[in-house]
Parts: structure tokens; sequence; C-alpha cells
């Protein structure tokens, strides 16, 4: 019965304000798999119900919308079973909204959880809504990300800190060093930030991160993804190889005496697990196109795009950025940055083009320094450990304050358009 469900804390005594929409680095956990079904009065309401349905933090509930607000929703379940989440627009005086409630707690299975979504902004509703088990109340006219942050907040602990942001880190092509500017943001978030966080080497058969953070851990990501029936946080916790005090590697078994094939869920249980007791991941993802690694782009909280100063880079970038911004439009777009720019004698395309380009500015611009980078790399060190002083060091504490929402990206506009690429910025 909605008696059941869990409360939110009474408000203070005066008029709650309208809901306001998210900010870029607010972070909002995933909802589990759960059935949530909504009864609508407007098409606004159903709209943005909808739309919040096709966003990747509820990407794995149910949502149902039906129109008739909480007349419709006691007629529902008087024969039927009520879903995890019952979501109720009502557009009627205080009254009658309680009264209707009351008619669905009779109906009402233990442990559904209600939202009611009204026009009346009133502290006292507000405490007879909470008294009765409705879990929130969000003030008409809703948007999409009122809605997801209404059904996610419902299964995540308000006194807890937020934990499990997932950053995927992934190259426009290959060989523009995208792992080594994703085990460095790792190195930096578990160091500079002192978040507990995980490196996670997704590329089973040639991944670095072992190499890089001078570890031969005996189990890694491969023993995760193909014994699904065994993840937990426990199980989890036993691949681990550990490189500082706040900082874990999931590494690659990096062997070719098997292949890696992997459908498009394969890798949702091992970051489910790591979600919910990891305060950061950071997934060193392949250069390769499938289903896996798509959904891990789209399902994660923080995108980071690494691209060389050519074309294929600027082509591949555009496209990925284009694909991911459609794929998650209640999210702030992804970063990118350039890596290996001024090689000598080198043609390169400004960074100024790719800012037109890709409607954004880059992240950072990171310099070729094969004497730093090659050094790090030959001795598995990072390169905050060569030179701590380097700004190229700098570089990767800012992308981490960035990319954890402990800083707004600062972004300035350089260069122009070259127009060779006028047809590539039209697609």
């Amino acid at each position: 019965m909605i008696k059941h469900a869990s409360q939110v804390a009474v408000a203070q005594d005066e008029p709650m304000p309208a809901a306001e929409a998210v900010a870029p680095e607010e972070h909002i956990a995933p909802a589990p798999r759960v059935s949530v079904q909504a009864f609508c009065e407007t098409v606004e309401t159903a709209a943005a119900v909808q739309s919040a349905g096709e966003d990747r933090r509820l990407g794995k509930a149910h949502v149902k919308i039906q129109m008739g607000g909480a007349t419709a929703a006691v007629e529902a379940y008087r024969s039927a079973p009520t879903p995890n989440v019952i979501l109720i627009e009502a557009e009627a005086r205080g009254d009658s909204i309680l009264g209707r409630l009351d008619q669905l707690a009779e109906v009402c299975d233990a442990g559904t959880r209600v939202i009611v979504v009204g026009r009346i902004n009133d502290v006292t509703l507000y405490r007879e809504l909470t008294r009765r088990g409705v879990s929130d109340y969000l003030i008409a006219p809703v948007g999409t990300l009122d809605i997801v942050r209404s059904v996610c907040g419902l299964f995540s602990s308000p006194e807890a800190k937020p934990v499990g942001r997932i950053i995927a880190v992934v190259g426009a092509k290959g060989g523009v060093g995208a792992s080594t500017v994703a085990h460095n943001i790792g190195w930096a978030i578990a160091r500079d930030l002192a978040l507990d966080s995980v490196v996670t080497d997704l590329d089973l058969a040639f991944g670095t991160a072992g190499l890089d953070y001078n570890q031969d851990p005996p189990q890694g990501i491969a023993d995760a993804v193909f014994s699904p029936d065994r993840i937990d946080t426990a199980f989890i916790d036993r691949l681990l190889s550990k490189c500082t005090d706040h900082l874990s590697l999931l590494a690659a078994p990096a062997t070719l005496d098997r292949v890696y094939d992997f459908g498009p869920e394969a890798f949702d249980s091992i970051l489910d697990s790591m979600r919910s007791s990891i305060p950061c991941v950071v997934l060193d993802v392949p250069h390769l196109w499938s289903g896996w690694t798509k959904r891990l782009l789209v399902s994660a909280d923080e995108i980071l795009v690494v691209a060389g100063p050519d074309l294929a880079n600027l082509r591949n970038a555009k496209n990925m950025v284009d694909l991911l911004r459609a794929a998650r439009p209640n999210d702030h777009r992804p970063h990118y940055c350039l890596n290996q720019v001024g090689v000598p004698k080198r043609p390169e395309i400004a960074p100024g083009d790719f800012a037109k380009a890709l409607e954004d500015e880059p992240l950072v611009i990171i310099p070729f320094e094969p004497q730093l980078f090659g050094t790090a790399a030959n001795n598995g060190q990072m390169i905050a450990e060569v030179s701590s002083s380097h700004k190229t060091a700098d570089m990767f504490r800012q992308m981490a304050q960035v990319l954890t929402g402990r800083a707004e990206a600062k972004r300035t506009r350089t260069g122009l358009l070259s127009p060779l690429l006028s047809n590539l910025m039209k697609r």
C-alpha cells in the first residue's frame, strides 16, 4: 500500500519552489530494473514522462503511460498488481487529491512508491501527502529531468553521498593515446582529489593499463565478464589490483588465447556492482564500434573523446559527439581533448577548426612530448610521477576536476575553420 512507501523529509513552513532544471554537474544515479506507470491528465506531463523514459538513467526501467489521472489509476489496479512506482498527475484541489490517494491506497500493493504531480504549491498539502506515504510531490509544469531525478531518487539513499560516477574515455581513432589519457586522469582523481577510484581496462586483448601502472595482477576484468553469475561487490573487490591508497585497477588480461566477443549487456552487471560501492570508475574504452562499446558510452555519466589533430580524427570525433548528443538529450554534451599536438613538420588541423566543427572548445590541448610520455610509459609511471610540476600533469588534474564535477570547464576560442572542412560541418 502507499502507506508503506518511503517518505521524503518535510519541507520548511513555506511554499515549495517550483522544480528547476538539473545543473550539468549534478549527479543522478541510475534507477534499477523497476516498473513505472504514469497516469497523466495533460499531454505536457505525458510528454515529459515519455522523454524521461528514454533517458539513459531510466534505461533499465519499464515506463508505461496512461491518461486519466488518479481516477484511472484506481480503476486500473482494482484487478491488477501495482508496479514499483506510480506517478499520478492531479490538477484538482487538495481535498480531491487526498481523497483519490486514499482510494488508491485500498488497491495498492505493499512497497509501491507514489509520485504526485500537482499544481498546488502549499506546504500543508505537501505534509498531508507525505503523511499518507507519498514519496515525492512535483509542482507542474515538470520537465524531463524533474521526472528522472524523482524516480531515480526513490532508489538511492538521500543521506548518502553520491557514488558510482562512471567516466568513459575513448579515442576518436586508434593510436591517439586515449588509454594514456584515461590512466593519467584516473591517477589524478585518486591522488589529487582523494577519491576512491577504479580504472577499468576494457581492451581485453591489448590493454596497457597493467603496464602503465606497473602491475601484473593474476585476475581482472576477464574473470568478471566470463563469470556473470558470480558478480557481486565482494567478487569484484577480489579482482581489483591496488595501485595507490585511493586507486585500484581492473586489468585486462592482454592475451590472445581466446577471442573477446560480447553482447551489448555483457558489462552491465559489472558496472552496476562497481557503481554501488566505488565513488569513481574510469573506463578505458577501446577504439571499436560494437553494441557493448556504444552501450557503455551512452550509459556513462561523463564522456571524454580523445582526438589527434588530423582530418580522420575530426570526422570521427564529430560523428561520435553528434551520436552521443542525440542518444543523451538530457545530459550535457561529451567533452573532448586534443592529444599529441605539435609534432614537428607534421601538418595539423588547428584546435580552432576542431572547435568550429564540433561546436565546442577542447577541454585541454595536450602537446606532443615524446620524452616525457616515453619515459613514463617505459617506467610504468604516470606523468605526475615523472614530473609533478609539468604543465601536462596540470592538464590531467584539470580534466579530473571537470569530469568528476569538481570544476567548470574553462574553454577559450582559438583559430578559424578551414574551408576544407565546410562540407564536414554541414553533416
